[in-house]
């Protein structure tokens, strides 16, 4: 099947700071909203041409979202990244090392504001789930993932968390369609809202490592009935009689 190439909406960025900077993060947030089909590419000249600058800036941040796994680069532009199981699973396992803490830090010191932005987040996302409304519960679990990200301390755990986050949402595309993976999303959700309701950094802690660990499950039971699923309606292999193989 032929490569196809991404086309981004136009959108032409102020002049003032660092336009690679910001190309980077509108290209990161597209990816992170709808990432690329494994027969999408963006070309460098495409990009620039889309936010109404020069190739270098737009080559800049594309090169950036290479190094940091986002994309990968090919002779005929950039690609998303192919995750084996095995890719999924050190992710999962670096969230499991990384996020609890975090989370039991924001625990701490969570303000007024960021209950506020929280709760509007889980209101969202409980509607989502009686709509059944996959996309909607990203969004929703994506701003909530923001509300109390944004409070950890520390930027560099912070943007670590956030880019593992995000190369596992660009392998699950249509995950939160199915309804198991919804459910554990908003059971996630709760617990984790009221234990840093509750200001309390154990529960906050043993929240996010169970929330991960049934994220990872649902993950892998949903892919593997996926595969399932394919491997039963492909037409049978068609054996080659005895006498005429030999």
């Amino acid at each position: 099947m032929a490569t196809t190439r991404r086309k981004l909406p136009g959108t032409l960025l102020p002049r003032e700071g660092n336009l690679s900077d910001r190309i980077y993060a509108e290209v990161r947030q597209r990816l992170q909203l709808a990432p690329l089909g494994p027969e999408d590419r963006l070309i460098d000249l495409e990009v620039a041409e889309a936010y109404g600058t020069s190739r270098m800036p737009a080559r800049d941040a594309l090169l950036r979202l290479a190094n940091e796994g986002y994309l990968v680069g090919t002779t005929r532009g950039f690609v998303v990244p192919t995750l084996t199981p095995d890719d999924v699973r050190e992710i999962f396992e670096v969230r499991r090392l990384l996020e609890p803490q975090a989370i039991a830090s924001v625990a701490r010191t969570i303000d007024a504001a960021a209950i506020e932005e929280l709760s509007q987040a889980l209101l969202r996302a409980r509607k989502a789930a009686s709509d059944q409304d996959g996309d909607e519960m990203m969004q929703a679990n994506m701003a909530f993932r923001r509300a109390w990200l944004s409070r950890v301390g520390n930027q560099r755990l912070a943007a670590t968390i956030a880019r593992f986050v995000d190369h596992v949402q660009t392998v699950r595309l249509h995950t939160l369609s199915d309804a198991e993976a919804r459910k554990v999303v908003m059971d996630g959700l709760e617990f984790l809202y009221a234990a840093l309701l509750n200001r309390d950094e154990a529960q906050a802690r043993a929240r996010m490592t169970d929330f991960i660990v049934a994220a990872e499950h649902a993950f892998f039971s949903i892919r593997r009935t996926e595969i399932e699923e394919a491997d039963s309606a492909a037409p049978p292999a068609v054996s080659t009689p005895r006498e005429f193989a030999e």
